[in-house]
């Protein structure tokens, strides 16, 4: 039997354990913690837990909602960590930060084993960019620990994504498939309140892939939960401006305010403070516009 994916006229609540988040205000804004030594953009910038706790505590300071973390690459290219290393990386980030800064936290992983001792030390949020189709386990500790996940479409794998990714229709594909792994998800006892969607930016997608992604980004807000948006210093952004991944802020920016007026939920970013600014002006934006259409409607 399917599960409706259609929108509701409730508004969207994300739980996340015993932690509850609204949209109302505008969309929450998740910043990147990669404790490893080879991701595209901050690989080896935070490889002590000295340097990711700083990390931590100046998002928090810059305004971020969610802090992500992840001890396995996934760009283009990247070969798997070992469950031995991944937490060796990990827990000691997660349990230090989550001891420090009162900052909700998610973990970027693939393993159910990974993810359950993440969660154990304070993690309320699973980051999956295989959608719980990389671990049989996942989505009975999801539905068990009544954590938050993420479901994210990738085409392929990261060793294999970018080799030469097809589709049909990138959005109605990518649309089709995260209904799917809803209701694979619902079905394995995970909640609807406690699922996020995301199209996958730049994982198996060519540049004219990701700009449609973009433009019509209010075709997965409209399956009726919350989507994230991580386009965050992305390749696809690069080509557009030609430039290396340190000086992509104010494409991304340009890339952020696209999504948040196409209804984004969360954003994933890597520069926080430009980004809270940015979500700032257009979500203003946004409310002002949607006002001002209620009262002509009234």
């Amino acid at each position: 039997m399917l599960i409706s994916t259609t929108t509701s006229s409730e508004p969207l609540v994300l739980t996340a354990g015993s932690r509850t988040f609204g949209f109302d205000s505008g969309p929450l804004l998740m910043g990147v913690l990669n404790v490893t030594p080879d991701s595209f953009s901050d690989g080896g910038a935070y490889l002590t837990v000295e340097q990711a706790l700083n990390h931590a505590r100046q998002m928090q300071a810059e305004g971020v909602d969610i802090i992500d973390i992840g001890a396995e690459s996934s760009r283009p290219g990247a070969q798997p960590v070992d469950e031995t290393e991944e937490l060796r990386r990990l827990l000691p980030v997660v349990e230090a930060v989550h001891g420090a800064v009162p900052v909700p936290i998610s973990v970027d992983t693939t393993k159910a084993v990974v993810a359950r001792r993440a969660i154990q030390a304070g993690a309320t949020i699973v980051n999956d960019i295989t959608a719980l189709r990389g671990d049989p386990l996942m989505a009975s500790l999801v539905a068990e620990t009544g954590v938050a996940v993420v479901l994210m479409h990738m085409q392929g794998t990261p060793q294999t994504m970018q080799q030469a990714p097809t589709y049909a229709n990138v959005v109605g594909d990518v649309s089709a498939f995260l209904r799917e792994r809803v209701q694979v998800a619902i079905r394995r006892g995970i909640k609807r309140s406690q699922i996020i969607l995301d199209p996958g930016f730049g994982f198996g997608k060519l540049q004219e892939h990701n700009l449609q992604l973009l433009a019509e980004f209010d075709t997965f807000t409209k399956l009726g939960y919350p989507v994230l948006a991580g386009v965050s210093r992305k390749q696809f952004i690069g080509n557009l401006i030609q430039r290396p991944v340190h000086e992509r802020g104010y494409g991304t920016a340009g890339a952020v305010a696209v999504a948040v007026l196409k209804g984004a939920h969360i954003i994933r970013v890597h520069d926080v403070r430009t980004m809270r600014d940015t979500i700032s002006v257009v979500s203003a934006i946004s409310r002002h516009v949607r006002s001002h259409v209620r009262e002509s409607n009234a």
